[in-house]
């Protein structure tokens, strides 16, 4: 697994989006027991914005990281530059831009409430997305 980590490292280095890093938890305790990691080796990601990391319980593969990292956490799409967004992310960050921060923030919190249900494939995938474009805008 160290090596697809350090391959998906070396994909990511210059995205303006993603960083892939990795701690030693036998050295950095204080970090890892605040993070809950207690078994090793533990992937955690953490979505813009966000200070408590989740746990990551895909597969271990090179493929699956990427899959995983494009499809979760790689900004595509952002305010300032429309041209990696689908009409549907443009037209949802049209709508939000004109709302205040309050607003955005009430959306941010039903996406999450949303993400703990059940709900269509594409739905789900489409969550990450709104996420990142409201917080974006925040």
């Amino acid at each position: 697994m160290k090596a697809a980590w350090e391959e998906l490292g070396t994909e990511y280095e210059s995205s303006s989006s993603v960083v892939i890093g990795d701690a030693d938890c036998t050295v950095e305790q204080g970090l890892c027991s605040k993070q809950g990691v207690s078994g090793y080796p533990t992937i955690k990601y953490f979505m813009a914005g966000e200070k408590e990391g989740k746990s990551y319980s895909g597969g271990r593969s090179l493929d699956a990281l990427k899959a995983f990292t494009a499809d979760t956490l790689e900004i595509k799409c952002s305010p300032k530059d429309t041209s990696g967004c689908s009409e549907k992310e443009v037209k949802f960050m049209e709508t939000f831009k004109a709302k205040d921060g309050a607003a955005i923030k009430k959306e941010l919190t039903r996406l999450q409430g949303m993400a703990a249900g059940s709900m269509k494939p594409d739905l789900k995938q489409w969550l990450p997305q709104r996420g990142n474009n409201l917080k974006q805008l925040d």
